[in-house]
């Protein structure tokens, strides 16, 4: 087909000529291709509105110059090209109100807009899922919190998003986008800079220690209280941070994505849209890596302090990536604010997007095709029923759900997979699994929406895509099936002189450290030379320590340490794994992520394509309360459940247990193996069940004039009076 040229760009468009009408412009229900074989010949064709039109190079003397020698002289000075700009290129203009300077018109394209979206999707990874996980243990410590208290804080912002989705992707979608969006995005801000808030409404930290806790005779008391600090208090300014985080997010994956999506070609379209989330994962990745730079600065910056962050009393200044990404956010806030309702020329790629919704059999399908459909309050339980009766729709978030629980499960507990299988510490096992996380997430989605562009695949062949990326990291996942063998603990994976533990019950207690008086509740492990793992100094029985130049803590004279008939040395922290099956579990653990995320944009981009053109931000909406209830939300409880009958050493809080200290390695990887098999199968058969469902638009429906647009079909009505076209292919 003979397109029309895009003169300043692929998606951009100058403000030089208008099309406009002789009379006030109508909109053009039924499509109309912009295609001539002749300039001349297309003066005398009417609208399908019966008028004719015209064209000149401005609004003011547009009654005096007719299109046929506009186009003839643009045709005789770019060729074959014809420029098409809407002519509301005063209401399409980017700016704010009446303030429309000429220079911020270089960002009005799709290009500028994904931009700003991108920068905005990577502070919200970053905060929500980088800062957050990074520094939860530090605002526990700070602020006398418990872990269920504290995983109030993180659930508050899935609560705050199902809450909204309803709401602003219904009547969002229906509105001004980028004006909810720059507005969730300013929320999203405050919400940041609220998170923060408590680090400046306490008092100082106050650290109280001694250099010899820990060591043998323990003559340290630490004494239960049932007093509750006043600090937990704060934790409702956290979780209120986190409301505000789930309110600004919500319109930024709706609609923002169906912004995307109408003012970009059909075939570019999941592209953009896989740049868009690509930065959403970039996000957390960026996050863990600041967030850990941050939390090896005191919290109160400027006081010296004699503790190292190795040590359990340490907290890290986790406020600074709050403050940062909140004035980050409030600043990308004012550019999105600016930009219209759509773009100019998206109405081109309007006119020639194909509809491939699913077809229900009553046909109640076509509803949604009103244009007054969907703009007030009592069509909404008519939008909710079309959804609803549409199958693939139904399946395609169902699989979403899944795929959403294993991301979610594997984001939360994947470190600890790794610091447990490796022998790794906290800090170094996150970092490990960012970077396993860039490139195989990442990675994953641009490619999964490259794919569909690459091969300009229709609904149907989207979902067989999904489909045979489920299956392949199905068959990936049963690498969880091998497992690093544990380190050696004393008293907890074997016994003091090395036999293995009667029944696997825990004694911690030895005749080499019946003398110290050891607390249950001071967990600071240590290696011994002789290759073994204790749960403290004290337990080694260890008496004398001192520091390295290298910063590291050595303690000598440990009695249960035998080195050559005299008491043998420990060093402060877990022994190294040289687990040969390192390697082998990493390359597969990266392949189960990369094609777990391949099929994520696929997987929207079919969503997009499966419901009709005006339900598209409603349809998301409700995907993501289904993901998010079915999937996000429950996720890490059932993976943190699965986990957790793995335990072998728990830590004891005055007599209520805590955390997990030591887990089982082959009893963590088969519960992870049951759990992501359980999940994939299920997705698998949901991604299969909505593939056979989706029945397309039949193809007589299509327009008695056919052109080919980029999808190779004609959004173009039938019996309608159109601009002839051609194919030049």
């Amino acid at each position: 087909m003979e397109m029309p040229q895009n003169l300043s760009g692929e998606n951009g468009f100058p403000f030089a000529q208008a099309l406009v009408f002789s009379s006030p412009p109508a909109p053009v229900e039924n499509g109309l291709s912009f295609d001539t074989p002749s300039p001349k010949d297309a003066c005398d064709t009417p609208l399908s509105n019966g008028t004719l039109y015209s064209g000149a190079s401005s609004p003011s003397d547009s009654c005096t110059k007719p299109l046929c020698d506009a186009a003839l002289e643009e045709k005789a000075q770019y060729g074959e090209g014809i420029k098409y700009v809407s002519a509301e290129e005063e209401e399409l203009a980017c700016g704010w109100g009446a303030f429309t300077p000429g220079c911020l018109q270089f960002f009005n394209t799709p290009k500028g807009i994904l931009f700003f979206l991108c920068v905005a999707s990577f502070l919200q990874g970053m905060t929500v899922n980088g800062f957050i996980n990074t520094v939860i243990t530090s605002i526990e410590r700070r602020f006398d919190l418990r872990s269920y208290q504290s995983g109030l804080i993180a659930s508050s912002y899935d609560i705050a998003a199902c809450i909204c989705l309803t709401f602003v992707s219904y009547f969002g979608g229906n509105g001004h986008k980028p004006r909810w969006l720059g507005w969730g995005v300013l929320v999203m801000g405050l919400g940041s800079l609220l998170f923060a808030l408590p680090h400046f409404t306490t008092g100082r930290y106050e650290v109280r220690f001694s250099e010899d806790v820990g060591v043998c005779p323990s003559n340290q008391s630490l004494a239960c209280t049932e007093a509750v600090s006043s600090l937990t208090n704060y934790r409702f300014v956290f979780m209120l941070g986190q409301f505000l985080h789930g309110i600004g997010a919500t319109p930024l994956y709706t609609l923002g994505v169906t912004y995307l999506d109408e003012n970009v070609k059909t075939n570019y379209s999941p592209v953009y849209i896989a740049v868009f989330y690509t930065a959403a994962i970039l996000g957390p990745a960026a996050g863990y890596l600041v967030g850990g730079m941050f939390l090896n600065i005191y919290t109160e910056i400027g006081r010296e302090i004699d503790i190292t962050p190795e040590n359990t009393l340490w907290v890290g200044a986790w406020w600074i990536g709050f403050l940062g990404a909140g004035a980050a956010s409030l600043l990308i806030s004012i550019p999105i604010l600016g930009y219209p309702h759509r773009l100019p020329g998206s109405q081109r790629y309007t006119v020639m997007r194909v509809s491939e919704a699913h077809q229900l059999k009553d046909g109640s399908h076509k509803k949604a095709s009103d244009p007054d459909f969907g703009k007030t309050v009592k069509d909404l339980p008519r939008s909710v029923l079309l959804l609803l009766k549409n199958p693939t729709f139904i399946f395609l978030c169902l699989a979403g759900a899944t795929e959403a629980t294993l991301i979610a499960g594997m984001s939360t507990f994947g470190p600890k997979f790794l610091e447990s299988q490796f022998s790794l510490s906290a800090s170094e096992a996150a970092t490990f699994f960012g970077y396993l996380v860039v490139p195989a997430g990442g990675g994953g989605t641009f490619l999964g929406g490259f794919l569909v562009n690459k091969f300009k695949l229709r609904c149907s062949g989207i979902i067989k895509l999904c489909l045979l990326c489920t299956v392949s990291s199905l068959l990936a996942i049963f690498i969880f099936f091998i497992h690093c063998p544990n380190m050696p603990m004393a008293g907890v994976t074997q016994m003091y002189e090395g036999s293995a533990l009667p029944g696997g019950r825990l004694n911690l207690s030895a005749a080499c450290n019946a003398e110290c008086g050891c607390l249950r509740q001071t967990y600071s492990p240590v290696c011994g030379r002789d290759g073994v793992m204790y749960y403290s100094p004290c337990h080694a029985g260890c008496k004398v320590s001192r520091n390295l130049r290298s910063g590291k803590k050595v303690y000598s004279e440990c009695s249960c340490i035998a080195e050559s008939h005299h008491p043998g040395e420990a060093e402060a922290g877990k022994c190294t794994s040289s687990c040969a099956k390192r390697p082998l579990l990493l390359f597969f653990m990266f392949v189960v992520i990369l094609f777990t995320f391949l099929s994520s944009i696929p997987a929207l981009t079919a969503t997009l394509r499966c419901v009709p053109d005006r339900q598209r931000s409603f349809a998301l909406g409700i995907q993501w309360i289904v993901v998010r209830t079915l999937g996000g939300i429950p996720g890490p409880i059932a993976f943190g459940s699965m986990i957790d009958k793995s335990c072998l050493l728990w830590q004891d809080q005055c007599g209520e247990q805590g955390s997990c200290y030591v887990y089982q390695n082959s009893a963590m990887s088969r519960y992870t193996l049951i759990a992501g098999l359980v999940y994939k199968v299920l997705g698998t058969a949901f991604f299969m069940v909505s593939c056979l469902l989706y029945k397309p638009p039949p193809a007589e429906s299509a327009p008695a004039s056919s052109g080919t647009s980029e999808n190779g079909n004609c959004d173009l009505q039938e019996n309608k009076p159109s601009l002839q076209t051609e194919e030049d292919e």
